[in-house]
């Protein structure tokens, strides 16, 4: 007879392949005690910049069980972002994640829909829907749950597909059927440390958020540090080096998410057409994407900064 934690898990990764997840894994719900002294290290270095919200709710990053009522399991699920067409090498160039509909919107609406197929097929189940918003470690419990191993990039990778796809979580009070974490396959390679323009990969598997071309491009709300003038290989909006690199990268096949699929005009965006955008144009083609967190000026003085 098969008991209802495996009918359940069965039905809930059956439901995640439905809504267009690339894959789904299961963890307990209980304190990440190996995250906890590496996190705490990581804060006290201050590789986190400018990035306070970090330190923020400490005890929840490492515990989904203040986050979630009665939390017993941690539903992790991925989803592809790769797109089929890339943009042109005589561009100023932003992240592959942000060239379609900014990701949180879309993730939440899978997410939402999931939780409720699970309330009206299981009954009642208790839960919340996270998106990178929230003090969540997702990469962690992705690891945990067996959707791949963190990388060098301190990515998750995967043999099957590689790494361009979002993570997010469901937290809810039932038991469920967990799955277990897998081996590391970055054996001796070092391509992303090796390729970072500013270093950021400090040691294989620690990366100095401060340093990032991310966090320069997104998160800094100061001027750029001039010591990174000619560092930032032409990235306006995040950093894909450290991915583009990966060997396991090769395996990346194209979304099949319509939202996800970038504004016309993104595409063909000149170096020109860049330093001369508009505020019209910005909103145009960044009407509904991830871009709109640097704002127009935010974007403005990224490109400011990377002209020779």
């Amino acid at each position: 007879m098969i008991d209802n934690k495996q009918k359940y898990t069965a039905f809930i990764k059956a439901e995640a392949k439905r809504l267009g997840f690339l894959s789904c894994g299961i963890s307990k719900a209980g304190f990440l005690e190996e995250e906890a002294p590496r996190l705490e290290k990581w804060l006290n270095e201050n590789r986190n910049g400018q990035m306070q919200y970090m330190e923020n709710y400490f005890d929840k990053r490492l515990d989904p069980t203040l986050l979630v009522e009665d939390a017993k399991s941690v539903i992790s699920l991925l989803l592809n972002y790769y797109p089929g067409e890339t943009q042109t090498d005589a561009s100023y160039k932003i992240s592959k994640y942000a060239y379609g509909q900014d990701y949180h919107f879309v993730i939440k609406e899978k997410l939402k829909e999931l939780l409720h197929s699970m309330q009206e097929n299981i009954g009642e189940v208790g839960g919340r829907a996270f998106v990178d918003s929230a003090p969540v470690l997702d990469k962690a419990w992705a690891a945990k749950s067996g959707l791949g191993w963190r990388g060098k990039n301190s990515n998750l990778l995967t043999k099957q597909v590689g790494s361009f796809f979002f993570i997010a979580e469901l937290i809810v009070d039932i038991d469920l059927e967990y799955d277990h974490a897998v081996t590391d396959h970055c054996g001796n390679c070092t391509a992303c440390i090796d390729a970072c323009p500013t270093e950021a990969i400090i040691e294989p598997y620690v990366v100095d958020g401060s340093k990032c071309i991310s966090y320069f491009t997104i998160e800094l709300r100061d001027n750029m540090p001039n010591e990174m003038k000619g560092k930032m290989d032409d990235w306006a909006f995040g950093c894909d080096i450290c991915q583009d690199v990966c060997p396991w990268n090769r395996f990346s096949k194209p979304h099949n998410e319509p939202l996800f699929n970038p504004h016309p005009d993104l595409l063909s965006m000149t170096k020109k057409d860049w330093e001369e955008i508009t505020e019209d144009t910005f909103r145009a083609v960044f009407k509904n994407s991830a871009v709109k967190r640097t704002k127009f000026e935010g974007l403005k003085r990224n490109l400011d900064f990377l002209k020779p």
